[in-house]
């Protein structure tokens, strides 16, 4: 498909209406304006494109600025009468446990920085109106050509959305030292000699009385030292 503009050029947003950042987001220096997109990660392999079909497509946008882009697109899909091409507009994330000064806390973690989902049907419409979208860098897809997610894919996506139990967050590596700080062994201290991922546990060489001795503990029992 020839993604090009439609003969009926559509007005860009007033100056008002730009896209500025907050605050707490990433503020973009004159550097950024030779921004080259990001790689789609490995997760996200685009299937081959289809006309007329309602999709899952994936754009990309600074790191940082996934839930700015999303209102930014939704508010154009209202007033440019674009429900019935642009469905949903989703930024993948899921809850994640980590451990900071002994303490346990919920966080969302993006999984997918700088990208957002969109479920749509591709027509040159569609695609300038989501294309021209403040934040927004580009579709993922070969060339020009925007390609859409395969179903398998989006599945595993939305499983990982809705786990019932977060992830824990692992801030350290094999041969780091870490300190203890639940259970019986609550502040001692060791080296990481084991981290299993899929049972979520670690094994720590920890010193008793000159002899050192492997521990086996929870990922939430143990934090960088």
């Amino acid at each position: 498909m020839n993604m090009q503009d439609p003969e009926e050029q559509i007005e860009e947003p007033m100056e008002s209406e730009a896209y500025e950042s907050p605050s707490d987001e990433p503020v973009l220096s004159e550097a950024d304006s030779h921004y080259s997109p990001p790689e789609i990660p490995g997760e996200l392999t685009p299937a081959e494109p289809a006309e007329d079909q309602l999709l899952w497509y994936v754009i990309h946008c600074y790191s940082g600025y996934e839930n700015k882009v999303r209102h930014n697109l939704e508010q154009r899909i209202e007033t440019m009468g674009m429900k019935d091409k642009v469905f949903d507009v989703v930024v993948p994330t899921e809850e994640e446990i980590e451990v900071r000064d002994g303490k346990r806390r919920t966080v969302e973690r993006h999984i997918f920085p700088g990208y957002v989902l969109v479920n749509m049907v591709l027509t040159e419409e569609s695609w300038f109106v989501v294309r021209n979208t403040p934040g927004v860098t580009g579709f993922v897809g070969m060339g020009q050509l925007p390609t859409p997610l395969r179903p398998e894919e989006v599945s595993q996506i939305i499983k990982r959305m809705e786990a019932d139990s977060p992830t824990v967050k692992v801030t350290f590596k094999v041969g780091e030292r870490v300190r203890i700080v639940d259970g019986p062994f609550n502040d001692f201290r060791g080296l990481v000699s084991e981290i299993d991922m899929e049972k979520n546990k670690v094994r720590i060489m920890v010193s008793f009385f000159g002899r050192e001795t492997p521990v086996e503990l929870d990922f939430l029992q143990v934090e960088k030292a």
